[in-house]
Order: structure tokens, then sequence, then C-alpha cells
């Protein structure tokens, strides 16, 4: 795969928070018009990676976006390139949806101009995408858990970025509306859009093109999430305590109980 062809690159990268090394010496390349996922046990580095490829930590090392170093870029060209949902992310109660994703068009416009009709007509598109048109009107305050993540979501693809990094996207969805988020992400990368996200959920992880596996602040395994080498790897990070097998077509993870009782 030649270098065109990455969305982003990262070279020897380390990130050390409260003087603790996170991460330690990432070398990774993302392929353009995919999805990965990132998985790995608790405490990883799995989402500290994530804010390291959106260059909201200082880190050591290299980090490309597509072929241009990403910390020498100015924030506005940054997040017109690079869209962000991170974890646990919240929006003022009293914002209206629409205006919660009408943000997302920032990067787009001039200081202090008023949205267009293109950034009405993205905002739209965004807000019917992820079902949330329907409440455009009411103030953040009102909706749920669940819908909050789908407002959230919608500001995240109103950027119309090329690359879309998302930490725990699927935190209070019900399994009908993550179905819902794995179309959207397949609907994006089909429009040549670049997803990276770090999951939780194994069996959703495993329906991306590509997973990384991260285990104590390293990769243990970068690979296709059909390949058998992957499957492995996912099994051996999370000790061997579920198993990767077909299912009508699909990889699933499946919960290996292990027969000792209770005390």
């Amino acid at each position: 795969m030649n270098a065109a062809a990455m969305a982003l690159r990262v070279r020897d990268v380390h990130v050390s928070l409260a003087g603790q090394a996170v991460l330690r010496g990432i070398d990774l390349s993302f392929v353009a018009s995919r999805w990965t996922s990132i998985v790995g046990p608790n405490g990883a580095g799995k989402s500290t990676l994530l804010k390291a490829l959106a260059g909201l930590l200082p880190t050591t090392g290299q980090i490309f976006l597509f072929d241009q170093a990403l910390m020498a870029m100015d924030r506005k060209q940054r997040a017109r390139q690079l869209s962000w949902l991170g974890q646990n992310e919240s929006a003022s109660d009293d914002l209206r949806v629409w205006d919660v994703a009408m943000l997302g068009r920032l990067p787009h416009q001039a200081w202090l101009a008023a949205p267009t009709a293109h950034d009405h007509a993205v905002v739209e598109t965004a807000l019917k995408a992820t079902q949330a048109w329907d409440w455009r009107e009411r103030s953040v305050g009102q909706l749920s858990g669940g819908e909050r993540q789908r407002v959230l979501l919608a500001r995240a693809m109103a950027v119309q970025a090329q690359v879309m990094l998302m930490d725990e996207p699927l935190t209070n969805l019900d399994p009908p509306h993550q179905v819902d988020w794995l179309e959207q992400v397949r609907c994006l990368t089909a429009q040549n859009t670049t997803v990276i996200s770090v999951l939780h959920e194994i069996g959703m992880a495993l329906q991306a093109d590509d997973m990384v596996l991260m285990q104590a602040g390293r990769v243990v395994h970068h690979g296709a999430c059909a390949d058998a080498a992957t499957h492995r790897a996912v099994e051996a990070v999370f000790d061997h305590r579920m198993a990767i097998h077909a299912l009508d077509g699909q990889w699933v993870a499946v919960p290996r109980i292990a027969n000792k009782g209770l005390l």
C-alpha cells in the first residue's frame, strides 16, 4: 500500500500523562476510505491514541494526515479534515439540537458569518441520518443519553471531514441504534471517509475493515478483521475469555465462561 493511500501515519509516537508513559512507540498506518476499530483491555491506551491522532495531546514522534505533518497544520484546516466524537462528550442543555449539529459547520465558516444554505442542507442531512431530525427544535436538556449521543454524532458528521475519529460512539445507544450507527459508518466509508473508532463492543468492532489491538500502551496486532490471525490476537489479548466464531456470515465474539463456581 503506497503512502498516498494512507489517511493517517503514526511514527514512533509516545505520550506521557502526569509523568506516566501511556503510549510507547506507536507505529501505525490507517488506510484511507476504510473503517479501523481500536480495541484492547482497560488502560491499554486506546483513547489516548485517538486523542493523539486528533492533535489533542502533546506527543513525541510524528503524525501525518494525508502526508502533512498534523501539528504543522493550522487549527481550522485540521478541523475541516478531522472530525472528533469524544467519550462522554456533552453539550449545553440550553442549546437546541439544530444548533449543536450546526457547530459541526464552524470549520467551514468565516468568523461570525451566518450559516449558508449549504450549511443548512448538510446539517439537515446529518440529523436525518442519525434519526434526530424530529427533535431539531428541542433543547439538548430534554433528551435521553442515547438521543444526545445521536445528536453529537450528527454534529461530527456535519463537518464532512475526510477522517472521523470516534471514542466509544456506542455509549448509551440501544442495539437497534447501534446497528444504525454501523450502517452510517458503512455509508461514510463508501463515500471515501476514513473512520477510526475505539470500541469496547468486540462484536461490533469485528464488523470493521481493520482492527488495531492494544495492550499496555503498545500495538500488539494490526490486521484485517476477517483474518484468522486477528481473531487469535483478540482472544489472546483478552486472556482467552472469549472466542471468535462465524455466525450468519459475520464474526461474533462469544464469552468463555470458566467453570469455577461461586465462593
